[in-house]
């Protein structure tokens, strides 16, 4: 009996993969992420990832306008060598392009949305913000557990700096005026 033979993108091409790559290459798992020109496999999420996105995706679902979507664990071209796929990202419907499509591009993305997991700490706190920032999405919430509730760390671009901003941390209720009113709910 032999060995089933490894998949050809656990062998990355000389200068790293690319975004195009991720729709091409066969039997990734689920959720592939690119970063720096590398496949990033994430973790099964908890029950506390779950709930966070569901009460975040309603409440972003009842407060846009209706020329808007959420869209859920759908990735974003940000340049040839990063595609993350934030959990959650706020777009115009006109982004749409049809059932075959797998990815937004960066300009089209108002808000990136990123519910930090122990295994996505240094990815959600540090590496994605810089890429998000860099491809000019003005928006940025990273979620944290405090004892399994969630407070939302709200921030916005700087577009001279390419660098977000803390406008507020939100524990019990977010409420903010942009990029659209909203008030959720986090208990």
């Amino acid at each position: 009996m032999s060995a089933a033979p490894f998949p050809d993108w656990l062998r990355p091409p000389v200068g790293g993969w690319t975004a195009d790559d991720l729709d091409r290459l066969p039997d990734l798992p689920p959720h592939t992420e690119l970063i720096d020109g590398n496949l990033v496999f994430v973790s099964p999420q908890a029950n506390f990832h779950f709930r966070t996105l569901r009460i975040l995706e309603n409440g972003l679902l009842a407060a846009i306008p209706a020329d808007w979507d959420v869209w859920r664990e759908f990735s974003i071209v940000l340049d040839r060598k990063n595609r993350p796929e934030p959990d959650l990202a706020l777009a115009p419907k006109a982004a749409d392009t049809g059932p075959r499509q797998t990815w937004l591009r960066a300009e089209d993305v108002l808000l990136a949305v990123e519910v930090v997991s122990e295994e996505s700490e240094l990815r959600d706190r540090e590496i994605k913000p810089r890429k998000y920032a860099s491809a000019g999405v003005r928006y940025y919430w990273r979620v944290e557990s405090d004892e399994g509730r969630p407070v939302v760390y709200a921030y916005e671009l700087d577009p001279a700096e390419e660098s977000y901003f803390l406008t507020g941390i939100f524990h019990d209720r977010l409420k903010l005026s942009h990029p659209f009113p909203l008030d959720i709910p986090l208990a």
